[in-house]
């Protein structure tokens, strides 16, 4: 690249060249769950030895992180946001020119629900819709109130546990004997499910994917007798403010990857890369399945996946690119 860079005449040296040449220094959102975390380290991986961009990883999460690069301009990628939940925020940050939907994390969308085991629906098919699961909620007793039915939420801070307290509200389920469970941690929240699968034993909650839980365990979504409202969802169910929440479903969720402006003028060939790369529900749900049997951090699945799919990646970049790369590998 250099050598090509400076054979060329003065005159085509453009800031185009230069920026392409030069990627300087990037920052990667490095967030807190399997999926979010390799596709950071990919990014860096590729980004450093395909592109010779400096990148590195900053701690992120959903909210912070969309914040931090509407406010500040940092960090310059977030490989995996869900926008449903922050969709206003982050047309904001296009509109004012901060921000760019760089294209989609996953290729298919994330999906979101409230989710019982199959074997109980097998057994009692009524608690395949909301309406049942209420008339049965003695079925689902409190791990440490038995005189109470339990909902597994999610953890305290993350996005989804204000949308699940919301809907937990519109559905009225603590009128049917239900109480919210906060599990601490995503992974406590994916070993309730493991636990329960194994023991077969009653399980009602949050949950979402592609993840390696819902890829593993059976698990059947519960119908809550309505489409999906993405107006009411976005303007009431995933605002904390909310105090009129109605009964809605989850809508398909966009999982975009979110860049600065800057970031995607000044490098117009990592920004390209960044743009192209998606990965199918099924390579991310095997991914992350990989990472929990091996007990692999992002670093270590990063590798797993440039070695193990370069038909996969490789589509990605140009092939001189991909030559790089797998040189690094």
């Amino acid at each position: 690249m250099h050598v090509r860079y400076f054979s060329l005449p003065l005159i085509a040296l453009s800031p185009f060249f230069a920026s392409a040449n030069e990627c300087g220094d990037v920052t990667i959102a490095d967030m807190n769950w399997n999926s979010a975390t390799l596709m950071a380290h990919v990014d860096q991986f590729i980004l450093e030895n395909g592109y010779g961009c400096n990148a590195e990883l900053v701690p992120g999460d959903t909210m912070p992180t969309g914040i931090s690069m509407s406010e500040k301009g940092e960090p310059d990628i977030a490989p995996e946001f869900w926008s449903n939940s922050h969709k206003e925020m982050l047309e904001k940050g296009v509109n004012e020119g901060k921000l760019r939907f760089a294209g989609k994390a996953f290729s298919e969308g994330g999906e979101e629900g409230f989710w019982v085991p199959k074997y109980m629906v097998e057994q009692y098919p009524q608690l395949a819709t909301i309406e049942g699961i209420k008339a049965n909620a003695n079925l689902f007793p409190h791990p440490e109130d038995d005189t109470k039915s339990g909902f597994m939420s999610c953890p305290a801070g993350w996005t989804c546990q204000i949308t699940a307290g919301h809907l937990f509200d519109a559905l009225a389920l603590e009128s049917a004997g239900f109480e919210q469970i906060d599990p601490g941690s995503g992974a406590a929240l994916a070993g309730s499910i493991a636990r329960a699968y194994d023991r077969k034993q009653p399980w009602f909650g949050y949950y979402w994917s592609p993840t390696p839980v819902l890829g593993r365990y059976e698990m059947v979504k519960v119908d809550f007798g309505v489409k999906a409202d993405p107006t009411h969802y976005e303007q009431c169910i995933t605002q904390p403010d909310c105090t009129n929440p109605k009964i809605t479903a989850y809508p398909p969720s966009a999982v975009n990857t979110i860049t600065t402006e800057t970031f995607a003028k000044e490098s117009p060939e990592a920004y390209a890369f960044i743009s192209n790369r998606s990965y199918s529900n099924a390579d991310m749900s095997a991914m992350m399945a990989w990472m929990e049997e091996n007990q692999a951090d992002g670093e270590f699945a990063a590798f797993e996946f440039l070695e193990s799919y370069p038909h996969v990646w490789t589509k990605w970049v140009p092939a001189e690119v991909a030559d790089k790369v797998k040189q690094a590998l």
